[in-house]
C-alpha cells in the first residue's frame, strides 16, 4: 500500500496516473504529500472505492497500475502453541500442539504467512472449532428438522449443491473451516496436494492435514476480498467472506484482537 509520507518511484507512478486520470496531485516528485492524498481521495470517491487516501490493491487496479505486493513478512515460524493458546483460552494446549503444525504448513504452502492472514486462519478456527481439532458439524435446529433425520434441512439445499438424501449428512460441515455442501467438497478436493476425492470420501475433511489445507485453500480463494476487509479493520466483513454470515463473529473477533497483541509482527 502507498500512503501519506511514502516516497519513491512507486509514488511517482501513482502521481502520474492520478494526473492522467484528471486528479492533479501537484508536483510529480515521488513524495506522497497532502496534495497526492487529496487527489487520491477524490479519485477513490469518483470510482466508488473506500475514500481512505491509501493506494491499495483495488485503487491501484482502478488506476491500471501494478498492484502492490502482498505483505511479505513471514511470521509462521515464530507462531508457537504457547502464543496461540492465548487466543484460545478455553482450549487444551495439547490440541494446539498437535494440530498447529499442520495449519502453519498449509498456510506456508498457500503463501499466506503474513500476520493478517495467519490471524484470519486462527480466528476462523476459533469461530468454527474452538477445540483446535478438525470436527464434524453437530446437529442443530438449523440443519435438522424436529422430526427429520440428521441434517435433513441440508439435503435439498441448492445453494450448497446438494441433490437430496443423503447429501445433507454426507456433506455437513467438517474440518477447521467447516467445509459444507457437495459444491464445496467437489470444488476443493481436486485443489488439494495430492488431490482428494472428497465427494466419495467426505470423511477425509477431518484429517488434520486435509483440514488444514482446506482452510488455507478457502482463504486463498477469497484472499483479495479478505485482505481488503482486513485493511479496513472490518472483521465482520472478513468473517462473512468465510462463513457467509455472522456466526462465530464474537469468537473470531476476540481471537483476532488477542492475536494482534501477542503474535510477532
Amino acid at each position: 500500500m502507498l500512503k501519506l509520507d511514502d516516497r519513491g518511484a512507486a509514488v511517482k507512478a501513482l502521481q502520474t496516473a492520478l494526473k492522467a486520470a484528471g486528479f492533479d496531485p501537484g508536483k510529480i516528485d515521488g513524495d506522497f504529500g497532502n496534495g497526492t492524498e487529496a487527489a487520491l481521495i477524490a479519485f477513490q470517491k469518483s470510482e466508488k472505492l473506500p475514500p481512505d487516501g491509501i493506494a491499495g490493491e483495488d485503487t491501484m487496479a482502478a488506476l491500471k497500475l501494478p498492484a502492490p505486493p502482498p505483505p511479505s513478512s513471514d511470521i509462521s515460524k515464530k507462531v508457537t502453541p504457547r502464543l496461540v493458546s492465548q487466543m484460545f483460552p478455553n482450549t487444551p494446549l495439547g490440541n494446539i500442539i498437535a494440530n498447529l503444525p499442520f495449519v502453519l504448513k498449509a498456510m506456508q504452502d498457500a503463501n499466506l504467512t503474513d500476520k493478517p492472514m495467519i490471524l484470519m486462519a486462527l480466528g476462523t478456527i476459533c469461530a468454527e472449532t474452538e477445540s483446535f481439532e478438525p470436527i464434524s458439524e453437530g446437529q442443530s435446529r438449523f440443519n435438522t428438522s424436529p422430526r427429520g433425520h440428521p441434517f435433513d434441512l441440508y439435503d435439498n439445499r441448492k445453494d450448497l449443491g446438494n441433490r437430496g438424501v443423503p447429501d445433507g449428512a454426507n456433506f455437513r460441515g467438517r474440518g477447521f473451516v467447516q467445509l459444507t455442501g457437495r459444491f464445496n467438497y467437489a470444488k476443493f478436493g481436486p485443489k488439494l496436494t495430492p488431490s482428494a476425492d472428497l465427494v466419495n470420501h467426505p470423511e477425509l475433511g477431518n484429517d488434520p492435514t486435509t483440514a488444514s489445507s482446506l482452510l488455507a485453500l478457502f482463504l486463498k480463494d477469497q484472499e483479495k476480498a479478505i485482505r481488503a476487509a482486513l485493511r479496513q479493520d472490518n472483521l465482520a466483513a472478513a468473517r462473512k467472506l468465510v462463513n457467509g454470515g455472522s456466526h462465530g463473529l464474537e469468537q473470531f473477533t476476540r481471537a483476532y484482537r488477542v492475536g494482534q497483541r501477542v503474535l510477532p509482527d
